[in-house]
């Protein structure tokens, strides 16, 4: 019995094993994608830039 509950434990440690290094992948990946985001922007637009849509032909 102690066998088949060894061989359990296996499969489930390398699930968890791959889930905590996918989730320090996305929590990289998120850390980056707000840095890029906050580099992006540093100045505010202009005010008055994109009010207006010229159409005539």
């Amino acid at each position: 019995m102690s066998v088949t509950m060894a061989n359990q434990q296996i499969p489930s440690d390398a699930s968890i094993a791959v889930m905590k290094n996918a989730m320090k992948v996305i929590e990289t990946q998120g850390v980056q994608l707000q840095e890029m985001l906050d580099q992006s922007a540093p100045t505010a637009p202009h005010p008055s830039l994109g009010n207006r849509v010229d159409i005539s032909l």
